[in-house]
């Protein structure tokens, strides 16, 4: 067994496999960029190297830097993580050549079934079904729009070396093919240095099923169940769940048994996913193989009790598998929400920052260990006060739950994010909210196009409903109690001036364009010792105890003898006065007035924002990589004005409406933070 071994990634990854490095008793090294100089993983490990600047293309994709950092440091094997370099066949070679195991497939398999392209003419040789599609790379635009219309729309353009959902466009006609090409190549190029990109028919109303599979270097191979990952936006996994609440244990077994059918022609070691769609009817084909550990892992360790990292490890050491395919387990239910640093009220735009808070709910599982399960993990490389630099992706957390069926796991998720306090960035914790509390997802009737389906508008507060309103306008009045209960023990009060404390009160619910709703309460049985109180509003009684500390931001206790978990927070950037209340994805923010106060609020004249429609403004931080358009030129609604790149990936600006440009206030190659000014029109 390898006594040291350098992890050739960063963030939550890296640290999932130091977790598991440290239970086997094997030393780590991490590799840092200029960014991550003060990052999770370089604290956690043992050892760290600096291997470049902030970009990707000069530290973590430069692949002599790692091998030097390897030999520097007498690692005896490097673990890849998942995307960078985890899936390139140049890099696992060069690290065999130079005696260094590498802790995924040989080099063979990355050829054959990394590349898109080769895994699927592949899969046709082992009889595997697969979807029809060209499967040559495509020289151009133009080509690809006459292979689009040879196969039929809609279809789906695809990177060789894509993944995460970068290098991917649907194409529904001519045009789209054509501007999908043109942003695939680039992403392409970006994120991994290889610009080739196939098409292939786009399977309507699909379901993305993976099958997660384990094989040796004696040729043992076994399939560790499914992971259903049909919840996606622009392609990228949202919500993944082990095991599928569609699919029968006869498509399984098949499913399966194509995977490791497929993986034994490539004489595939170390962990891997094969990728299937899955129609309505369960006939399923062949989309892609992962030669890697996949982001979404976690449930699969869940309902079968493995550690697949320490399973990659052993592999790499030339161990046999322990199981056999019929010790494979499938216990109870596990889903995992990626947190990401997006603000799901902006169009997901990324959120770059300092996290002021960051306090993920209370864990009673861990990365690595498989004794703890049937509970709550969190696999983040972040922490409180650190930065989320603009360079990497825009995952900060994976949350990950292991209930006893698939209903218990929902209703556990959804109290872990009620806990997961963020602060300082926007995160899409409201959306993962919604999503799971939408009734098609509950009962499991949704495919691929459900976000777009759903949610095609974009995400708005009206998108998630809270069950009871009243309980949260009640909570706020709760939580100003005990405030105000607090205040009034303030040593230094003057005798006979004492504070005194009201029982009544008015929450105000601020709105939109100062649409405010106003709601008399009357707050009884208030006990500073037990932290309790009763609230009347609206006809309805509210009896609620916490022990939580005042200064917490995450509240839990019981309201009328249930288990609540919220957040209230006192102070908003845009009101300092009011009393902000989350829970189950829903916010409101309020001000607790008196009635007389309440009376006044109302007479108060709401300021309108001023109008920005005649300015373009950058929606995130980023880098202007280009503008579309002149000084002088006619622009008409839709029309492309500018991209921006950030967290890798491009992002469009068109024009709302027609109009001129008047003024190009910023240039190609500039960095750009949140309503930045690009450009003027007239």
């Amino acid at each position: 067994m390898f006594t040291k071994i350098l992890i050739a990634n960063r963030g939550e990854i890296a640290c999932r496999v130091i977790a598991t490095a440290r239970k086997m008793g094997i030393a780590t090294v991490a590799v840092y960029s200029d960014a991550d100089k003060d990052a999770r993983h370089v604290k956690l490990a043992d050892e760290a190297v600096h291997i470049g600047a902030a970009p990707s293309r000069e530290s973590y994709l430069v692949a002599e830097r790692i091998i030097a950092a390897a030999k520097q440091t007498g690692a005896q094997a490097v673990h890849p993580g998942y995307g960078f370099l985890s899936e390139n066949e140049a890099f696992a070679k060069r690290c065999e050549d130079e005696g260094i195991a590498f802790i995924g497939p040989k080099a063979h398999s990355i050829a054959a079934m990394g590349d898109k392209i080769a895994s699927k003419k592949l899969a046709n040789e082992a009889q595997v079904n697969t979807i029809p599609g060209y499967n040559e790379a495509i020289s151009g635009p133009e080509q690809a729009v006459e292979i689009a219309k040879s196969i039929g729309y809609p279809v789906m353009i695809k990177a060789s070396a894509g993944g995460g959902g970068k290098g991917l466009r649907v194409a529904f006609n001519d045009k789209e093919a054509f501007e999908g090409f043109a942003s695939c190549q680039n992403e392409a190029r970006n994120s991994f240095g290889d610009d080739r990109i196939f098409i292939e028919k786009f399977v309507q109303e699909p379901r993305h099923i993976e099958i997660q599979i384990l094989g040796d270097s004696h040729g043992n191979v076994v399939y560790l169940n499914e992971r259903e990952c049909s919840i996606q936006r622009r392609h990228q996994k949202v919500i993944e769940e082990a095991p599928s609440p569609f699919i029968s244990d006869a498509t399984r077994k098949a499913m399966g048994e194509q995977a490791v059918q497929l993986a034994k022609a490539v004489k595939y070691q170390s962990a891997g996913t094969v990728e299937f769609v899955v129609g309505k009817d369960q006939d399923f084909y062949f989309l892609e193989m992962n030669t890697r550990l996949q982001v979404e892992h976690p449930v699969t360790e869940c309902i079968t009790g493995l550690d697949l990292v320490e399973q990659m490890i052993r592999v790499a050491a030339g161990e046999k598998l322990a199981i056999t395919q019929e010790e494979v387990k499938r216990d109870g239910w596990a889903i995992e929400c990626r947190i990401n640093a997006e603000d799901p009220f902006r169009n997901f735009l990324p959120s770059t920052g300092r996290l002021v808070r960051f306090q993920p709910p209370q864990a009673s599982m861990w990365q690595g260990d498989t004794e703890h399960l049937h509970g709550v993990r969190v696999d983040t490389g972040v922490y409180e006060g650190g930065e989320i630099p603009m360079f990497y992706d825009s995952m900060i957390a994976k949350l990950i739950v292991h209930g006893s069926d698939r209903n218990d796991a929902i209703a556990k998720m959804r109290e872990a994010l009620n806990a997961f306090v963020i602060r300082g960035i926007s995160s899409n914790i409201p959306f993962q909210a919604a999503l799971l509390a939408h009734p098609k997802f509950k009962s499991g009737d949704f495919n691929t196009g459900f976000i777009a389906e759903h949610y095609g508008h974009g995400f708005h507060a009206e998108d998630v409903p809270h069950s009871d309103p009243d309980f949260l306008v009640a909570l706020a009045a709760h939580m100003n109690r005990r405030y105000r209960g607090r205040a009034a023990t303030i040593s230094g009060q003057m005798q006979g001036h004492e504070l005194k404390v009201s029982a009544d009160y008015c929450v105000v619910v601020l709105g939109a364009e100062g649409q405010n709703q106003y709601h008399d309460v009357h707050v009884s049985d208030f006990a500073k010792e037990s932290r309790a109180s009763t609230v009347a509003v609206n006809g309805k009684t509210y009896a609620f105890k916490s022990e939580t500390p005042m200064r917490a931001l995450c509240v839990q206790g019981q309201c009328n003898g249930k288990p609540f978990t919220a957040q209230v927070e006192r102070g908003t950037a845009k009101n300092p006065l009011a009393l902000r209340v989350v829970h189950n994805g829903t916010q409101i923010e309020t001000l607790v007035l008196s009635p007389r106060g309440a009376q006044l609020h109302q007479l108060m004249p709401y300021k309108a924002p001023p109008d920005l429609s005649k300015f373009l403004l950058s929606p995130m931080p980023g880098l202007l990589v280009d503008v579309a358009v002149q000084q002088g030129q006619k622009v008409q609604a839709g029309e492309k004005l500018a991209v921006i790149e950030a967290m890798k990936m491009e992002n469009i600006l068109f024009a709302a409406q027609d109009g001129v440009v008047s003024k190009i206030t910023a240039g190609k190659g500039d960095s750009l933070a949140v309503d930045d000014i690009i450009l003027e029109f007239e």
